[in-house]
């Protein structure tokens, strides 16, 4: 599901343990306040506010973010062009999640919501108190001409809403939306996750009397409902955002003891080496660090010794989210079309050499498409997940009942060339031969590619990768570009290999569809980045979405893991379980932070008492 506008890595769905809040039925069903697809709702109707914020948190001061890129439209729904960050600050959803429950939905514009027992609908009650930021009140019209403009202009909401049929007014203020399906449990929470728009806003007139088009980019300050203002900006450059104080719903349990900054700057950069200079120098407050060498060695100036700049490792951000990472083949080429070639390149890849080189140990090999959460597979298949994979045998690479996958291990030089000549092996079973120092296919043209990159952080890596198929043969080149290209490449399928990846919810469901299924693999806007089209994978997705309970969502993930990497879709590489975080020491927190974020900024505030010891903020 969408969490807050900031992810299209949609959780899925399935034990429904939610609270009955409101007397009246709706659809056969109880009203909810809430839901979480993975465990017992922990908040009840009536609760003053989340466990894990501080209530008498202090208003004020400033908070300075970093993006990099640029962008060029404050349209929220658009596929193209450079979306600004933040805007999830001015738009909010109908329902929202909690920071301490992994895949929940709350009452935020919706105080309630209901579905009959199969599931084949759900209806929204809106809260009174909602109101757009000019104080028109947020309507049922509001929501369903923002669901039906959404999925008319936006390719990748349209496929993840396929299965539903209809959004109407079903009650002065209540929006119900009608499945095509039956017993799909995420659907509720993923309508509740709809990013409500305000019709009379789009659907008017710009200071200069023009219409305005939700169908275009534009770079007028938007109006929505959330607790912040767009209050300036540079085109490309930066973004500010003022806390509205007329915010409907800052009294709200939702809200209590977050949105505490009275402003919001987001700084971009072109270049992610440049964008560190620019927080070393003060420029901005919060750096996620994805460099290991530069975590270890890299935090050697004044403001780290006289600890202006603290460094501290989150594991909050992992807790509940998996992840698939590595070298994605375009599967539309010929090239790659062959699993064995596929399962050759991976043997080529030696991440110990690279773990013990340039990342002082810190990572970890992924083997799983679900790599830290329960849907990873091990071992042989058995039980229910036996089960599941019988039942599609004939579209799945028969040795995942009889060979477990394994990561390639290497790390010295003997090991290496075990791996290369396995990866001679296979790559002559697919009908390559080595013609001198030249790996040639029967036509005598060599096996060649590029891997384009986001930006020189991989390149290390991947150069690494390269020398090892240029060992045997492959032609392979490397190609950095800015992020504005590369997403742009990406979008139109205009590479040979990438580096990217997935992260995953501890609810799998509709979003494998947008990641990995046939229907996505045509559609330039989604997730199946290297054009995964398998029946295989395709009925196991329809398992994953249609399971009945949790112990058949964690089977049926189980097996869909088991055949995506058995199919060698891509090469894995590595990842760490924490987020490595440098700050300027010039905010506090909750005591104990929430389960599942690092929760910044939200429930973050301003110190005046450590700013003044860091600096004051430019």
């Amino acid at each position: 599901m969408i969490v807050r506008f900031t992810a299209l890595a949609l959780t899925a769905a399935l034990s429904l343990a939610a609270l009955p809040a409101m007397a009246d039925p709706a659809q056969n069903g109880p009203w909810l306040i809430g839901s979480s697809l993975v465990e017992a709702t922990k908040y009840a109707e009536g609760f003053k506010h989340w466990d894990y914020v501080n209530p008498d948190a202090p208003k004020g001061g400033l908070a300075r973010l970093y993006d990099l890129g640029g962008f060029d439209t404050f349209n929220p729904i658009l596929p193209q062009g450079e979306a600004a960050a933040g805007l999830g600050l001015v738009y909010e959803t109908l329902m929202g999640p909690s920071l301490d429950q992994p895949s929940s939905a709350y009452a935020l514009i919706a105080n309630a919501f209901a579905f009959p027992p199969d599931i084949s609908s759900a209806t929204f009650r809106l809260n009174p108190k909602a109101k757009w930021q000019d104080g028109q009140p947020i309507t049922p019209d509001d929501v369903v001409w923002s669901f039906e403009q959404e999925v008319k202009l936006n390719p990748n909401l349209e496929q993840y809403y396929q299965d539903v049929t209809k959004a109407e007014v079903t009650a002065p203020d209540q929006v119900t939306f009608s499945f095509s399906t039956t017993g799909n449990r995420e659907l509720p929470n993923i309508l509740g996750q709809l990013m409500v728009l305000p019709k009379h806003w789009w659907t008017g007139k710009d200071a200069t009397g023009k219409p305005r088009d939700l169908g275009a980019s534009t770079l007028e300050p938007p109006m929505g409902s959330g607790p912040y203002k767009l209050a300036s900006f540079n085109a490309g450059s930066s973004i500010t955002y003022q806390r509205d104080p007329n915010y409907w719903g800052a009294t709200e349990p939702f809200a209590v003891g977050e949105n505490n900054f009275d402003t919001l700057r987001y700084e971009y950069f072109r270049d992610p080496d440049v964008a560190f200079e620019g927080f070393k120098g003060d420029q901005f407050d919060w750096w996620s660090e994805n460099r290991a060498k530069r975590w270890a060695t890299g935090y050697d100036f004044p403001a780290v010794a006289d600890k202006r700049v603290v460094q501290e490792l989150f594991p909050q951000s992992y807790a509940d989210n998996g992840l698939m990472v590595g070298f994605v083949p375009n599967l539309r080429l010929d090239k790659f079309k062959d699993a064995r070639v596929r399962h050759a390149l991976l043997e080529a890849f030696d991440f110990e050499s690279l773990n013990k080189t340039l990342f002082y140990g810190q990572y970890e090999r992924i083997n799983s498409y679900y790599y830290g959460i329960p849907f990873a597979s091990s071992g042989l298949p058995e039980g229910k997940e036996l089960e599941i994979l019988s039942s599609v045998k004939d579209k799945i690479p028969p040795e995942v009942f009889t060979t477990p996958y394994v990561s390639p291990v290497a790390g010295d030089p003997a090991k290496l060339r075990a791996n290369l000549r396995l990866a001679l092996d296979l790559l002559g079973q697919a009908g390559y031969r080595l013609d001198g120092n030249r790996l040639v296919d029967a036509n005598g043209t060599q096996l060649s590619f590029t891997i384009l990159l986001n930006g020189g952080t991989i390149e290390p890596v991947a150069t690494a990768f390269q020398t090892n198929l240029k060992s045997i043969g492959i032609d392979v080149q490397i190609r950095t570009v800015d992020s504005a290209e590369y997403t742009n490449r990406v979008r139109s399928r205009d590479f040979d290999m990438i580096y990217s990846g997935w992260t995953q919810s501890l609810s799998l469901g509709n979003e494998q569809t947008f990641f990995f299924g046939s229907k996505s693999a045509a559609d330039p806007a989604s997730s199946n980045y290297g054009g995964i089209a398998d029946p295989g994978v395709d009925a196991l997705i329809d398992k994953v979405v249609f399971a009945k309970d949790r112990d058949e969502l964690i089977a049926a993930g189980k097996a869909l893991d088991r055949v995506l990497l058995a199919n060698y879709f891509v090469i894995p590489s590595y990842t760490l379980r924490k987020e490595r975080v440098a700050r300027w020491d010039r905010f506090s927190h909750p005591d104990t932070l929430p389960a599942y974020s690092v929760g910044f900024p939200e429930i973050w505030w301003y110190d005046a008492a450590k700013a003044a010891k860091a600096g004051m903020p430019k």
